[in-house]
């Protein structure tokens, strides 16, 4: 934003005179232009907020754009012939609230016309469906969600600071696993997605017997989730997990906290995809770094033994 100080001052107290807070999106602000909003708010008390638009370049332009047909006001650009001198009053847009950080801003509940937003969210998404670039691809889902998606405002309050901590973790792990799910989809919780993931290992051709055993760790690893928490509510794991792999329903498994065995999609008992990919691939990568015996080191000396032919490295006293 780059104009003369005095008429910057005008326009504040142009557009501020029914008290109204006035929020200032630009490329740039400069700091002679800073200064004046600041003296402006301290000397009038003049609410007037000045962030920096998001994005670089043409990625700009259009996210500023975005946010004029959000909020029911008119870009100011001179490539679009328009000048600060120029703005009035009827130019401007609307929002119910606006909360700004030294990292974020929210716009909730801008006052556009519904069929211009709905007309830009299309154009959005024919752009996606015709990008060749993940970044322009990724980008353009970022300005789609900020136009056709919610905000959602979490007051977390507790009786003591402990608790309200401990409430916001649990928020925040929501939040993570939302996103998650809205990522890459979900699949049936409680360990019954690698469960019967492990039934298609056995259609799996082997070229050796090291690959066979290999196969068969993998397997056998599928099927602890299922198992340790039943074991953990006091059933027989092993029980249970027999049970679900004679199931034909993929979503059938076991409620440990009704102790019955229930279709886990409708019952609301699901993990994001993402979260097991990412801990399925995590897991095999630090596996990998293991050897294929334990090492355990007592009185300064070394043996080497073999843990149930599973190929894991356990290092015990260094």
């Amino acid at each position: 934003m780059r104009t003369n100080p005095d008429y910057i001052s005008y326009l504040v107290c142009l557009f501020c005179q029914d008290q109204r807070p006035l929020l200032i999106v630009a490329e740039d602000v400069e700091s002679e232009a800073l200064a004046t909003l600041i003296v402006n708010k301290l000397r009038g008390g003049v609410k007037v907020c000045a962030i920096k638009a998001p994005g670089f370049g043409e990625s700009r332009k259009q996210q500023l754009q975005d946010l004029a047909v959000l909020t029911g006001g008119q870009l100011i650009s001179e490539d679009l012939g328009l000048k600060l001198e120029k703005v009035t009053p009827e130019m401007l847009g609307s929002c119910k609230k606006v909360t700004v950080s030294k990292d974020d801003s929210i716009i909730l509940d801008g006052a556009g016309d519904k069929a211009m937003l709905e007309e830009r969210t299309e154009q959005i998404r024919e752009a996606i469906s015709s990008a060749t670039s993940d970044y322009d691809r990724e980008k353009l889902q970022e300005r789609l969600a900020k136009l056709s998606g919610g905000v959602a405002v979490l007051k977390i309050g507790g009786a003591s600071e402990v608790e309200v901590n401990e409430k916001k973790d649990r928020v925040t792990d929501a939040l993570n696993a939302t996103k998650a799910a809205v990522e890459e989809g979900i699949v049936p919780g409680g360990g019954v997605a690698l469960l019967y993931a492990s039934r298609e290992l056995e259609k799996v051709q082997t070229a050796n017997f090291d690959q066979k055993i290999g196969v068969q760790i993998i397997q056998n690893a599928l099927k602890m989730p299922a198992y340790t928490i039943a074991r953990n509510a006091g059933v027989e794991g092993a029980v249970v997990v027999g049970k679900l792999l004679e199931q034909t329903n993929l979503n059938i498994g076991y409620d440990a906290a009704k102790a019955e065995y229930v279709d886990m999609v409708k019952a609301g008992i699901i993990d994001p995809v993402k979260v097991i990919r990412t801990s399925l691939v995590d897991a095999a990568r630090y596996s990998s770094c293991l050897k294929c015996l334990s090492i355990c080191s007592s009185s300064n000396r070394i043996y080497y033994q073999d843990i149930d032919s599973y190929l894991v490295c356990t290092v015990i006293g260094f």
